[in-house]
This record gives structure tokens, sequence and C-alpha cells, in this order.
């Protein structure tokens, strides 16, 4: 029962870590460093990893910040290996299993101060993962996820954007939005598809013998 609902429990163990930090954060945000508490609008989740808040206070919230990271790479990377189960291209479940295996890691490290550094990696890893999945779902009739999956890829792209275009503003809401539809995603991905709804795409090589006869 617990294995079967790992990754929800794990999510939800994470949250719960997180809103905890974001409680107990001392305050301050780069605009106004006298602020108190955790603004939503302004403050970044990267944030809560600093040995010091922003306001100069010790970051009491810290503590409770690592153990939500710890407990969301491990429920991400247990999603991808249960993901890549249910694709039926090897080469391309590898990659879901692998890549996904390697976020746990890199997004565990997102909290020291290669911070950048390592979102960039698990950024790259965990999106990966998502085309691929993405490129599969496609080919099914689970046509909310379709959709929702789709939206996803363009909210990362988005925030992306504005990262590149030093838009700071509006990247913290961007932020919390991209990680919060990701792991409503990852939720509906787990709980909403199976082996079956994929099983009637052949793989490339026996897509290739039957071309070739």
């Amino acid at each position: 029962m617990i294995k079967k609902h790992l990754v929800l429990i794990g999510l939800t163990t994470s949250l719960f870590f997180l809103i905890t930090a974001i409680s107990i954060y001392p305050g301050g945000t780069y605009q106004d460093k006298n602020s108190i508490g955790f603004d939503w609008a302004k403050n970044y989740i990267s944030n809560l990893f600093e040995t010091k808040a922003l306001n100069g206070e010790q970051n009491s919230s810290r503590i409770w910040a690592y153990a939500g990271m710890l407990f969301y790479s491990i429920s991400s990377a247990v999603f991808f290996v249960n993901m890549s189960k249910k694709i039926p291209e090897k080469n391309a479940a590898n990659i879901i299993k692998y890549a996904g295996i390697l976020t746990l890691p890199c997004t565990f490290l997102i909290i020291t101060p290669i911070h950048d550094l390592m979102l960039t990696i698990s950024s790259f890893l965990f999106w990966t993962c998502i085309i691929c999945i993405t490129v599969f779902l496609l080919k099914t009739r689970i046509h909310f996820l379709k959709f929702y999956s789709i939206m996803c890829l363009l909210i990362f792209y988005y925030a992306v954007y504005i990262h590149a275009s030093n838009n700071w503003d509006v990247l913290p809401v961007i932020q919390k939005v991209n990680t919060i539809s990701a792991i409503l995603l990852i939720l509906g991905l787990e709980y909403f598809t199976k082996k079956e709804d994929f099983a009637h795409i052949k793989p490339r090589k026996e897509k290739y013998q039957v071309t070739k006869r």
C-alpha cells in the first residue's frame, strides 16, 4: 500500500516541510530588506536555503526547507522510475528512468552554494524526461493530460524566458506556478496513466521490422 502511494506520500511530506519553512521564514526581500515573513510574490524558494534571511536574521526555516527538498527529490526520482515502466519503447524508457534518477542528487544539491548550476542541470533532466513522456502521451487517448503536459512545458519555457530577460519582478511568481504545475503533473501521470494506455505504441525497432517485411 505504501509503495503504491510512495510518490504522493513523498510529495505531501515535501510540501509540509516547505510550507513550514515558509511560515517561519524571518523576512526580507531583495526589494525590501525589512519586510516581515515570506512574500509569495517577491521571495524565491531558494531564499529558504540561506544561512541568514535577507533581513539579516538567522534563518530558522533552513532545516525545514532542506527536508522538503530531500523528499521532493526522492519523490520525483521514484515517479520517473515508475513512469519508465509504462513506456513500451526501451530507449525512451531508459532515458526517463536514468535521467529521472539523476534528478535526485541534482535537485537536492540546489540547496548548496552551487545552486545555479544544480538548478540548470536538474531542470534540464526533469523536463527532458517530461518531454519524452509527453511524446508518448500524445499517442494515447488521455486527452486532458496531453493538454496539461503541454501547458506545463509552456509554463517552464516561459519561466526560462523570464529568467533570461532578467525580469526579476515576475520571476518569483512564475517560479512557484512552474513548481506547483509540475507537482500536479507528476501526480496526474502517476495516478491517471497505466501501462495499458501505451501498450498499442509499437517500439521503433518493431516498426522497422514490419516496414521491412
